[in-house]
């Protein structure tokens, strides 16, 4: 059953903080950041026309405690979770208010601006307290007002194929991870744990889960195999992300709904594929099916040297997203440190200047483990709105902002 009115409390802690003095967003070539930039060689910040990549937005937004997740929403205000709870800036980076829910590890928001977080929620059951993957949704995160809570989705509760099981042991292993909403504020939830018999009465663990927009589970994606690794599988899903996503349109919206997944090993475990790019398609006979892409595992060398299912290439994928405009994936992965970027079509990097001579996709990922500007520690979480990318670079406590340099006015 779907859960309402769960009793909760959920403390508000509003703060400001001083704008700092005017830098703007781009440093100089005396800042040491620059500096930095131009003694590491990995970007130009001069623009050389023969050039293409990313240039850090500068200043750096520091002072988190583990970042694990970014979301930049549709009320133009960044969302960052960390281990103290969610934050919400605006675009200068400045704190507006935080936000206490329990376990919170992942933050997404829906066109009516309603903000879903990941936590865990406690549950009594025979007796004794047990916590449980729970989804927060909340409205006015941004408002001068008070937060209102509206509705808690829990694990198993919020699976309908669950509502004549008994609460099993292995519950507490399950994990939502991750909240893709589409344009009619329908969602599609991933989900990941241990059980995962495909001839049972109710769905596996892993599985990406359908509600509707007022939190009731409609559906799940059939098709996609727990426990098997292929093209249409659902193994230990880290993420997930939609083509709908921010700034707020009137019209345009992309209507697809089409998700990618990120897959990690795990619970005995090795998915062949660290993303998969599902189409979803409508037969009036038999329903939506959820497909493997046609043309993603044909590697044309003319048009990039890397793609997106080259097998065994992510060995820890924590988070994806979609650039609306561009159709851009991007995906950050703990293990290597890195940031990569490819097209909806599985080509690594962006069509290059008519300048260049080499036509194929310029590669502009990037990462490696450091501080520096290119560099990460167990990235978790990744964004973008408006030409800027957002990363939460987890270990170094930091957000990090970027813009390609051909996007410099």
């Amino acid at each position: 059953m779907k859960v309402k009115a769960l009793i909760l409390y959920i403390a508000l802690l509003t703060f400001s903080i001083a704008l700092p003095a005017c830098q703007g967003l781009l440093g100089t070539k005396e800042d040491d950041t620059v500096k930095e930039i131009f003694e590491e060689g990995a970007i130009d910040p001069t623009l050389n026309p023969q050039s293409i990549g990313y240039v850090p937005v500068l200043p750096v937004w520091e002072g988190f405690d583990a970042p694990m997740d970014i979301y930049a929403g549709y009320d133009e205000m960044v969302y960052v979770v960390d281990k103290q709870g969610v934050h919400v800036l605006d675009q200068t980076g400045t704190r507006h208010r935080s936000i206490q829910i329990p376990g919170a590890m992942e933050v997404v928001q829906d066109r009516r601006l309603h903000t879903y977080v990941i936590g865990k929620a406690p549950q009594t059951v025979n007796g004794e307290v047990r916590l449980f993957s729970a989804i927060y949704r909340l409205s006015n995160t941004a408002g001068a007002g008070d937060v209102a809570f509206l509705d808690t989705l829990i694990h198993p509760y919020a699976d309908v194929s669950r509502r004549n099981t008994s609460i099993r042991k292995e519950d507490e292993e399950v994990e939502f991870t991750g909240v893709a909403p589409m344009s009619d504020n329908t969602i599609y939830v991933s989900r990941s744990g241990p059980r995962n018999d495909v001839n049972a009465a109710y769905r596996p663990d892993n599985a990406v889960l359908i509600f509707d927009r007022e939190g009731v589970n409609t559906s799940y994606a059939r098709g996609l195999s727990p426990v098997v690794s292929s093209i249409k599988s659902a193994i230990n899903i880290s993420a997930i992300a939609t083509e709908v996503a921010p700034p707020q349109e009137l019209y345009g919206m992309s209507e697809l709904l089409n998700f990618v997944i990120c897959q990690k090993p795990g619970n005995g475990y090795q998915p062949e594929y660290g993303a998969l790019y599902i189409t979803v398609n409508f037969n009036p006979e038999s329903g939506y099916t959820y497909d493997a892409t046609p043309g993603l595992t044909e590697f044309d060398r003319d048009k990039s040297s890397r793609f997106l299912y080259q097998t065994w290439r992510f060995p820890s994928p924590e988070d994806v997203c979609i650039a609306p405009d561009r159709r851009h994936i991007f995906i950050v992965d703990s293990e290597l440190d890195s940031l990569f970027q490819f097209s909806i079509t599985g080509e690594e990097g962006i069509v290059p200047p008519a300048s260049f001579k080499d036509r194929r996709n310029a590669i502009v990922s990037f990462g490696g483990d450091g501080d520096g500007p290119f560099q990460f520690r167990n990235p978790s979480g990744v964004c973008y709105l408006r030409k800027v990318l957002f990363v939460a670079d987890k270990g170094n406590g930091r957000i990090l902002r970027y813009k390609l340099n051909t996007d410099l006015e």
